[in-house]
């Protein structure tokens, strides 16, 4: 049975569930399979990287689904978003960082405004910018997110209370259906998954990284600003870090990240490292989650499987 909440009806879709815009990796194909499966994809964005979105939004806009697209606030290129803006998402959604040089572009396109928030000053911005949707994210989630955030169990019914009647999803360490079920609890209309969404065959991650997803486990991952000093990454390391799977620059520089961003050499040599490939370009971003990964199935059919878990676990709940 579908479950249906104010984000399936806003736009039109069968699930309250929605991909995360993992950049690089959330690509068309991805993004599409989620939105065939009956959730919402959304493509990726990132840095808004032309000749990237070029290649994929024509695979997502071509699926004839709602889907939409994400972008990093704090870096995305405007052109790269008005590029997507081009192609008729439904939604495009903003991520870590000053939304507004963005907003107006949005919604004179017509898309849905989905702002990603990681605490209550940025629940507040996203309410008062007029966000269509807010993403309410937990510290348990993979990839990035606050250096002194809140989990998502306490932070969601918090920013759902903020935020009524705007519809919220959770986010955050949910990777089935019984995390979808949940977040509609605790008061969201729906949840984001990224981890979950990795381990999938469309998704655009090398195949040592989808093996490394169903193999992890929770108590692998750590947060971090560590991952981003040494690749050199433009990441505002002071208020977001990245939880990823255990990795050799993390095991030298943990707790070091001050000393390691004033040794240049020290990230001169990772970069030689992952030029002969000693290192992985990228680390493995992972939530706590990841237990719960145990497969590679099609997105489509991922989406399908979470809708039908969380189903039964909402009509088990309360059951003696």
């Amino acid at each position: 049975m579908a479950l249906s909440t104010a984000f399936t009806k806003l736009f039109g879709v069968e699930h309250p569930i929605a991909s995360a815009p993992m950049g690089g990796s959330a690509g068309g194909a991805l993004a599409a399979a989620v939105s065939r499966g009956g959730g919402l994809g959304l493509l990726g964005g990132g840095y808004g990287d032309r000749d990237w979105l070029a290649r994929e939004l024509p695979v997502v806009a071509g699926a004839g689904k709602p889907w939409g697209v994400g972008f990093l606030s704090w870096g995305a290129d405007v052109r790269g978003v008005e590029l997507a803006l081009d192609y008729g998402p439904r939604a495009v959604m903003l991520s870590f960082g000053d939304p507004r040089p963005f907003v107006d572009r949005v919604r004179a396109a017509g898309a849905a405004l989905i702002l990603q928030v990681t605490d209550l000053e940025e629940a507040r911005q996203a309410v008062d910018l007029g966000a269509d949707v807010i993403v309410a994210q937990g510290t348990e989630g993979g990839g990035h997110g606050a250096r002194h955030g809140r989990s998502t169990l306490p932070f969601v019914p918090v920013v759902v209370d903020l935020a009524a009647p705007v519809p919220v999803l959770a986010a955050g360490g949910i990777a089935d259906g019984r995390g979808v079920a949940a977040a509609l609890v605790l008061g969201a209309a729906g949840a984001l998954l990224g981890t979950r969404f990795q381990a999938t065959a469309e998704a655009l991650v090398d195949p040592t990284t989808a093996q490394a997803l169903v193999e992890g486990r929770g108590e692998d991952t750590e947060r971090s600003g560590v991952s981003d000093i040494a690749r050199g990454a433009r990441w505002p390391s002071s208020k977001y870090t990245a939880r990823t799977l255990g990795h050799p620059s993390l095991d030298q520089w943990r707790g070091r990240e001050a000393e390691l961003a004033a040794t240049p050499e020290a990230q001169r040599d990772y970069q030689a490292a992952v030029a002969r490939g000693e290192a992985p370009p990228l680390p493995v971003w992972a939530s706590e989650a990841i237990d719960l990964v145990t497969d590679l199935p099609s997105a489509a059919d991922l989406v399908t499987a979470l809708a039908a878990q969380a189903d039964t676990a909402l009509a088990r709940a309360g059951r003696d």
